[in-house]
């Protein structure tokens, strides 16, 4: 249970300990052919019993000594909005329950277009969800049917008018380029439709190619081409300069975001930025629940068992869900600090890092530093350090120089 577990890794010392809450919901209507994430087809029969152990893992919160403050909830998956809305109700009542939850917390759900209607929608509202994720992905039904997403943009269009007029002002959409066959003028199409949506929020993720996947298969047996790197890498250019002319600001390697305050659920100085993935970022704690899911906290990192069945079990058997940990080292704790920081376009201060760790971030990587920048990858200023608009394309070279240190 989450109380042994709390217990193992270290005792909560304060009250006002903040975390970021994450709850996985790992059922789908279809498994996307690039997906590679613990998610699950074909699995309605263990919505109940799942919700039921989840509940229960959150709740072991309620026995520790001292109360962590929740200002996220993220419910990902698979598919959330799958999930029916008494179920969702009773997930969110638990983490309020065992958590001091502020209250303009950010709640996102993710959901994918053509799950969702208007009852769905303002009941999430009702429930406390400010933040909707939409699995978009493409406008064009080609590139959908190819992934099996199961819904169309004609879908997509109809989540987002139903999403504002439930009062999910905070709005996300999600979108793949780098698809193979796919063309630049495609892609445009795609981010000009997303954006005639007019999102406060877009994430686009460059397509790979993952083991054990449908599209992995494909390309092995010569089905499906690879995708062209260079092209995918012209994509991304023009998307940035097309959105930047929207108001959207690229803040983080995947992830562009309006500037103004939203109407509710977010921070003036962070406008529509994810405030639950700058939690990742920042490599500040955070807690996991449900298969699968992974935690940070008190510089260990522990993750629970994958198949929704056996979390399931594990949970009404009375038993920690947990299938493994790790200790995160000070070491590795500067290694991701750089890394997971250098991913936002900030990138990493000097003064963070040092009040950290209580050492400047240049006595520990004068040579990673020397050689990121010489590269054209990185710009160091008397502020910090941050990736170059090269490194932004060349992102991974410049997380892994920080994590290979001799």
């Amino acid at each position: 249970m989450l109380l042994k577990r709390c217990r193992a890794i270290g005792r909560v010392r304060q009250c006002d300990m903040n975390v970021g809450v994450y709850i996985h919901i790992p059922f789908c209507r279809f498994k996307c052919t690039y997906c590679d994430f613990n998610a699950y087809a074909g699995m309605r029969s263990l919505y109940e019993p799942y919700t039921r152990a989840v509940v229960t893992e959150i709740s072991t919160l309620q026995s520790l000594p001292s109360t962590l403050a929740a200002e996220t909830i993220y419910l990902g998956g698979g598919t959330p909005s799958l999930l029916p809305l008494p179920m969702l109700a009773q997930v969110l009542a638990a983490c309020r329950a065992s958590f001091d939850v502020s209250p303009d917390a950010e709640t996102t759900l993710e959901a994918n277009p053509g799950t969702v209607d208007a009852a769905y929608l303002d009941g999430l509202r009702a429930l406390g969800v400010n933040r909707l994720s939409l699995g978009v992905q493409s406008m064009h039904q080609a590139e959908l049917d190819f992934f099996k997403r199961g819904h169309s943009f004609a879908d997509a269009v109809e989540a987002v008018k139903l999403a504002r007029a439930a009062g999910l002002y905070n709005l996300n959409i999600d979108l793949i380029y780098g698809i193979p066959r796919q063309t630049m003028t495609m892609w445009q199409e795609t981010v000009t439709g997303a954006l005639e949506l007019a999102p406060n929020h877009v994430s686009m993720y460059c397509l790979t190619i993952e083991e054990r996947t449908a599209l992995a298969i494909w390309v092995r047996r010569g089905q499906v081409p690879l995708p062209d790197d260079d092209l995918a890498a012209d994509m991304v250019l023009w998307a940035d300069e097309r959105l930047a002319a929207e108001g959207l600001a690229r803040y983080e390697v995947s992830n562009w975001a309006r500037q103004s305050q939203p109407r509710e659920g977010s921070k003036p100085s962070q406008g529509y930025r994810c405030r639950h993935n700058l939690v990742y970022w920042h490599n500040a704690p955070y807690l996991g629940f449900g298969a699968g899911a992974h935690s940070s906290f008190e510089r260990r990192r522990f993750w629970n068992a994958a198949h929704p069945r056996e979390y399931v079990r594990q949970i009404e058997a009375g038993q920690s869900a947990i299938a493994g940990s790790e200790d995160i080292g000070r070491e590795l704790e500067m290694g991701e600090t750089m890394m997971l920081g250098l991913r936002l376009s900030e990138g990493v201060s000097f003064a963070h890092f040092e009040e950290r760790f209580g050492v400047a971030m240049t006595r520990i990587y004068p040579r990673e530093l020397a050689e990121l920048q010489n590269s054209g990858l990185i710009e160091v200023d008397e502020v910090g350090v941050r990736l170059t608009q090269r490194g932004w394309l060349l992102g991974n070279r410049v997380f892994s120089a920080f994590l290979l240190m001799d």
